[in-house]
């Protein structure tokens, strides 16, 4: 940034404890970079805050987590805004764009459980608690005798009320324990070719305004090469799917080699509810086209049998 900004940089934020987390994590590093410059974090509700008595595939609304944040940019409240990169539609508000992907932590789902169990030592019938229908549909596939529970809010609540409803575990992703300093809780990392993660899951993003100079360069540094080039893989699997958080869509891209020679992999699957249709590959290509990779991927699911499955799920999620 060549000079500074004369007034205070606005961050907007959800204000759950995760997403204050990743913010002042975020605001932490302008400051490294920008002592100089003023900064000020304003936290604002969202949907998905306020609505925690409905599974989220039943609200069936794109941009649960993020709406309110992008108004408020539109309207100038805020400068920027902090999200899980999961939460965010893959089609974002005209104005808005995504300035930033942050390196991503740890993007496995977690198995938490109060006796130390792990998921395939459970009795039959154990009760586990999830909302996502991606993690429950791949949970099926592996273990279809469990008993699946719907599970809201913030991940304090989430961990209280395992507790209270004498739970037998828990499934949530790795980066928010973790960056809650929760890890010696988790008793086990679900690996990938068991439950494919969300897209973006483990990264935190930037949102800002299109053609926001400023912003732009202050933001800039905060991206991380590898993390953005997978991701924006991921990204565009989902998009050409037209997939939201809600749909039991799972990706998972990588890089492999160096220099010239280095290549994107990227994995996706889109399950059925209950995980007995499946439909899983791989594609890979120059690292320098994600975008490309993501779609022929998603081109493929869709003939092996996609469009049918996502179709039953939309139809299922509305009754």
């Amino acid at each position: 940034m060549s000079a500074i900004i004369n007034r205070p940089v606005i961050i907007g934020t959800r204000d759950s404890a995760l997403a204050l987390w990743q913010t002042n994590w975020v605001l932490g590093r302008l400051k490294e970079l920008f002592p100089e410059q003023a900064f000020e974090v304003k936290a604002i509700k969202t949907k998905g805050d306020k609505i925690l008595d409905v599974a989220l595939a039943k609200i069936g609304d794109k941009g649960l987590f993020t709406k309110e944040l992008e108004m408020a940019m539109l309207e100038g409240e805020i400068d920027m805004a902090v999200h899980s990169l999961k939460d965010m539609p893959t089609t974002l508000p005209e104005g808005l764009v995504i300035g930033a992907i942050c390196e991503r932590e740890d993007c496995r789902d977690i198995f938490i459980s109060p006796t130390g169990t792990k998921i395939e030592e459970l009795p039959q019938g154990a009760k586990v608690a999830t909302s996502s229908l991606r993690r429950k549909s791949q949970l099926w596939k592996w273990r279809s005798d469990l008993e699946l529970v719907d599970i809201r809010g913030n991940l304090q609540t989430r961990m209280r009320k395992l507790e209270e409803q004498k739970l037998d575990g828990l499934i949530l992703a790795a980066a928010g324990v973790i960056r809650l300093g929760w890890a010696d809780k988790i008793t086990q990392y679900i690996p990938t070719d068991v439950i494919l993660p969300a897209v973006g899951q483990g990264s935190i993003t930037i949102e800002m305004r299109e053609g926001d100079e400023e912003i732009a360069q202050v933001v800039k540094p905060l991206n991380h090469e590898e993390s953005s080039l997978t991701i924006r893989a991921e990204r565009a699997l989902m998009r050409t799917l037209e997939g939201g958080c809600q749909v039991p869509i799972g990706a998972l891209g990588s890089l492999q080699g160096q220099g010239d020679n280095r290549r994107l992999v990227l994995n996706g699957l889109v399950a059925s509810l209950d995980g007995q249709k499946i439909c899983q590959g791989q594609e890979e290509g120059n690292a320098d086209e994600p975008e490309q990779i993501g779609l022929r991927l998603a081109e493929r699911l869709l003939q092996l049998g996609a469009r049918e499955i996502l179709n039953e799920v939309r139809q299922e999620s509305k009754q």
